[in-house]
């Protein structure tokens, strides 16, 4: 007589729901001291599968955030603090040579993680910057011929500093490119600064933060986004606002075809979050700033917050007189 034999049960797949965005917005505002904007445009920018920029001046919970990230989605996370020496193979990681095996084994990078935290990305010289490129574009990278693909959900959060800009190296415009969104914390409301020095728990805000979904949970919500429906009269009106930035006087170079991927791709997150399934032009216009002000490159723009501000005033103006279409 033949034993029975027991079959594992199939595993569920995930199943995505806005409220588990919701959740992780929660659960980051509390161990964070910024406002709930900023979080709720990071948590959109991971929905939608991109990575973000943070510009602000050091000591306002950049890095913070991007820990809680990873512990939210209970992912692993990295944390690269980038200098001037540092080197590509810093990142990407090195093949070396074993005795035992008589062959090259790949060591990986800090790269390797669902969340890396690229800190002071603009200390790094050119090159190790452009090792980058490939992580984020692509999500893989290659090694001595070889490709690695990389974790997923992969997210990237760099921060730079606007201030302390001697030995700095500006992110080129093709690296600013690859980040879909761009923000800055600014410092925290009275309110929200006085209640972190009476916490008791004030030195530790990780410890707060609870885990609100799994991987699989977050690349089912990253699939479920992408089919988020983008109708046509809405797609006409966000190209009108991506072409008014290449025909604006002061304006050298205006967003980029990948800008206009990027925005589709925030707004349809946008829309997933609030329950839609289709977009609407309220989430291109309240998108339109974080996704394309970094983008711009200007007519004697100068360095640091003031560009950037600059080119947020030009987006919103853009958004302002390019005309709604009617449902």
């Amino acid at each position: 007589m033949k034993e029975a034999v027991m079959l594992d049960a199939p595993t569920a797949p995930a199943i995505a729901h806005p409220s588990t965005l919701a959740d992780l917005a929660d659960t980051l505002e509390q161990s964070l001291s910024c406002s709930r904007e900023v979080i709720d445009l990071v948590v959109t920018t991971f929905a939608a599968g991109g990575h973000l920029l943070l510009e602000d001046v050091p000591g306002v919970g950049k890095t913070t955030l991007a820990r809680a990230m990873g512990r939210a989605i209970d992912g692993e996370s990295h944390r690269i603090q980038f200098t001037p020496d540092l080197l590509p193979s810093d990142l990407t990681g090195v093949s070396i040579y074993s005795q035992d095996t008589r062959d090259f084994e790949f060591h990986p990078g800090p790269l390797f993680a669902n969340i890396v935290i690229a800190d002071e990305i603009n200390r790094a010289n050119p090159k190790t910057q452009s090792a980058m490129l490939e992580a984020m574009n692509e999500s893989q990278i290659s090694v001595d011929g070889v490709t690695h693909a990389l974790p997923d959900p992969y997210f990237v959060i760099a921060t730079q500093n606007p201030i302390e800009l001697e030995g700095t190296y500006p992110l080129p415009e093709a690296q600013l490119d690859r980040f879909m969104s761009c923000a800055s914390f600014g410092y925290p409301s009275a309110q929200a600064e006085a209640a972190m020095l009476t916490s008791a728990d004030w030195s530790r805000p990780l410890d707060r933060v609870r885990r609100v979904c799994t991987g699989p949970e977050t690349v089912a919500i990253r699939a479920t986004v992408r089919g988020v429906t983008l109708a046509g009269p809405v797609a006409d009106y966000l190209v009108a606002i991506i072409r008014a930035t290449r025909a604006r006087e002061g304006i050298r170079y205006g967003a980029s075809p990948r800008a206009s991927l990027h925005l589709a791709a925030m707004a349809r997150a946008r829309a997933f979050i609030n329950g839609r399934d289709f977009v609407l032009p309220d989430d291109v216009q309240s998108l339109a700033v974080p996704v394309l002000a970094h983008r711009l490159v200007l007519d004697d723009a100068g360095f640091g917050a003031s560009s950037l501000d600059r080119a947020r005033g030009i987006i919103a103006d853009i958004v302002s007189a390019t005309p709604v279409p009617r449902a």
